[in-house]
């Protein structure tokens, strides 16, 4: 068989059939998750590395409430609402100096929010200072 012969095993292992297509070692799944992190490079690109920050809090924030069950159709869940909440204050208190007054205020009223959302929902209270993320804000009433 020559290197030309369309019948040679290296030329069908390329070419393929509709029956069955070549094996390039890379899925359709694969090439769109390529292409979708590639996409999401460019998004993340364009962004300010303050506004990435500002994203990301609003997510913690949200995700949050869902788990002290403040969205229609969910449920409270105050053990996981209370890991949201002391790593959204964790990552506020690191983030603060960055992020500058104007925007971390709002980030900081919406913690405060959630953790008095927090002390509301539970049954026993924690004392001022140990509720979720008290050791980074502070106590709140």
């Amino acid at each position: 068989m020559s290197a030309n012969d369309t019948n040679s095993p290296d030329s069908t292992l390329l070419q393929g059939d509709s029956a069955n297509p070549p094996d390039l070692g890379v899925s359709a799944t694969d090439f769109d998750l390529e292409l979708e992190s590639v996409t999401a490079a460019r998004d993340l690109q364009a962004l300010s590395a303050v506004e990435i920050l500002g994203l990301h809090a609003v997510d913690l924030m949200t995700a949050a409430a869902v788990k002290l069950g403040q969205f229609e159709g969910t449920t409270a869940d105050l053990a996981e609402a209370r890991i949201l909440i002391n790593s959204l204050a964790g990552f506020v208190d690191a983030a603060a100096m960055e992020l500058g007054h104007h925007h971390a205020a709002p980030i900081r009223d919406g913690l405060q929010a959630l953790q008095r959302a927090f002390k509301e929902l539970s049954d026993f209270p924690d004392e001022p200072g140990f509720g979720p993320g008290e050791k980074y804000t502070g106590p709140v009433y």
